[in-house]
């Protein structure tokens, strides 16, 4: 919950935006300014006030505990010119929620972090629990000194512009074991072990807590490192399986005992087996998904000397790269979708077509691995980002409009198993780029069709576009003509023609949202196809396609609308 003070009517105005912009996310204090702080600072994850920021640091020294616990506190100021992330920049969450607010109420957010100063990922950014010399570690990082990475396996991170150095005082390790670190040493902990529990009904926190924590322990592996609690679908509800996960902070996830039953263990009995319907709960459970079995199935002991409740086994899963394919949008960049930004600010391995990269080079973080290649080269650049992905890299791999329309998502997941995670993240395309400079000729049934032959023959091409005549769609044509392809559409356009007048409406838009971007309405009987080229779009109405006020419109044909 955030909470929201104010001191003014001017702050309350601004409050009362937020509040509206973000229900059910925000609580507003009223009352006196000193109460409602206190108040809030108890009760709430990250507080807005809008006060000035001297104000609010003599307000909140008094309450402060420890960066782990203090919520995070943004100031904004009378004006609402500016969004001050004044405490918990990473761990309160900050520095995020000024830029939140920024966007919500128009102002600038103010963020100081270094490591955000320096556009690097802070250490505690990652989503992962750090431990050790974190603050020697990053400022040996943003000062530009050597630094020693350590890692048990490759992790699909963020770029880090890290100068390594296997001798370096500062050390960055990646790892789940527990170990000594030296005075200048950080570790990060992925999420790299599965605790699967079978435990007898009635088995209590402490019993099943205690089991998992001495079966780490006993291993030399850290909890930090724990990603989930595993078990048999008839565990679900058991109270101490569910408060242990609780406790450790992590998801609860149960398989079918029919599932656990054909996974191969070394240690299966008969117990488990008459109890649930698998041999195995523990072990099965753990190795349901793979991995190396680090603990064998060991049981809890109990200081009464009665017979042990639970039982726990821990497996190390490999890590899996991940590969998003992402939309660049038609050029413009504020067509570039919020949800695209984040992607390639994640990818640590960057994928694509050079003149693509050049329009978004500047939004990669530093340290970024970029591996471009020209145009003819789609397969090449789909395997690359799949063979970096494999390897356990954080990879983007990027198109133009939607990576799924005409681009890279098909010959990518057409390379891809199941051994990475895929992420689609869309993109606004030439279609509908075009579309909203001309108006709206895309408001009933539309088909995108390309005219390139060179994937697909023309036979099959043809047969398409004869099938959007006969139906009425309206059409989109990508890929029109080149000079090496020059009849194709002449020839679609005369498919269209003897199902449509000569009158229908024919928008062409060139550059759709690019700097030298035209476009122009026309007719199937008017349109001159020497003047389109590969970097136009064009879109032929179907027969209830008109042209209002200069505007390209296709009702949407309900009875309101005849």
């Amino acid at each position: 919950m955030i909470g929201l003070i104010s001191a003014t009517a001017a702050g309350a105005v601004a409050r009362d935006r937020l509040a509206a912009a973000w229900p059910g996310r925000t609580r507003v204090y009223e009352g006196p300014v000193r109460d409602a702080v206190v108040r809030a600072f108890g009760e709430c994850e990250q507080l807005v006030c809008f006060l000035a920021t001297g104000a609010v640091v003599r307000l909140v020294a008094p309450l402060l505990e420890g960066k782990a616990s203090d919520p995070g506190v943004v100031c904004v100021d009378e004006g609402s010119r500016f969004a001050v992330s004044l405490l918990g920049g990473h761990e309160g969450g900050a520095n995020a929620l000024a830029g939140e607010v920024g966007e919500v109420l128009g102002c600038a957010p103010v963020v100081t972090t270094a490591t955000d100063a320096r556009d690097i990922p802070g250490l505690d950014t990652l989503g992962w629990p750090v431990e050790g010399a974190v603050a020697a570690v990053t400022r040996a990082v943003l000062d530009g000194e050597p630094v020693a990475v350590r890692a048990d396996a490759v992790w699909p991170l963020p770029p880090l512009p890290v100068v390594v150095a296997d001798d370096a005082d500062a050390v960055l390790r990646v790892s789940d074991r527990v170990g000594e670190l030296g005075a200048c040493e950080a570790v990060l902990r992925p999420p790299s072990l599965v605790v699967g529990i079978g435990a007898s009904k009635g088995a209590s926190v402490e019993e099943v807590l205690g089991l998992v924590e001495e079966s780490l322990e006993g291993a030399g592996l850290s909890a930090l490192s724990v990603a989930e609690l595993v078990t048999v679908d008839a565990k679900t509800e058991e109270a101490g399986i569910v408060g242990a996960a609780a406790r450790l902070g992590v998801p609860l996830r149960t398989y079918a005992a029919e599932v656990l039953a054909g996974v191969a263990v070394p240690n299966p009995s008969d117990a488990p087996l008459a109890a649930v319907g698998t041999p195995s709960v523990a072990e099965a459970a753990a190795l349901a998904e793979g991995g190396e079995l680090l603990v064998p199935k060991r049981k809890s002991s109990r200081p009464d000397g009665l017979p042990a409740m639970a039982t726990c086994a821990v497996v190390r899963r490999a890590p899996r790269g991940r590969l998003a394919v992402v939309g660049l949008g038609p050029g413009a960049r504020d067509l570039l979708t919020p949800r695209a930004k984040e992607e390639l600010r994640r990818a640590s391995v960057l994928v694509g077509l050079d003149q693509y990269v050049d329009q978004i080079r500047d939004l990669l973080r530093p340290g970024t691995t970029v591996l471009e290649s020209g145009l003819g080269a789609e397969e090449e650049r789909a395997r690359t980002a799949v063979a970096e992905a494999r390897k356990g890299h954080a990879v983007a791999l990027i198109g133009s409009g939607d990576a799924g329309v005409y681009a890279m998502a098909s010959p990518a997941l057409a390379e891809a198993s199941d051994d990475i995670d895929v992420v689609g993240v869309p993109g606004v395309t030439a279609a509908l780029a075009a579309a909203a400079i001309l108006g709206a000729p895309l408001g009933h049934d539309h088909v995108s069709i390309s005219l390139s032959d060179l994937h697909t023959p023309w036979e099959v091409i043809e047969r398409r576009v004869r099938a959007a005549a006969e139906a009425d769609i309206v059409v989109t044509f990508y890929n029109p003509r080149s000079r090496g392809r020059d009849w194709q559409l002449p020839k679609a356009l005369g498919i269209l023609a003897e199902h449509r007048t000569g009158t229908t409406p024919v928008g062409v838009v060139r550059n759709a949202s690019r700097v030298d971007e035209s476009s122009r309405l026309t007719t199937l009987g008017a349109l001159d196809p020497t003047t389109v080229d590969m970097m136009t779009v064009v879109v032929v109405g179907n027969t209830a396609a008109r042209e209002i006020a200069g505007r390209m419109v296709t009702p949407r044909g309900y009875r309101w609308q005849v």
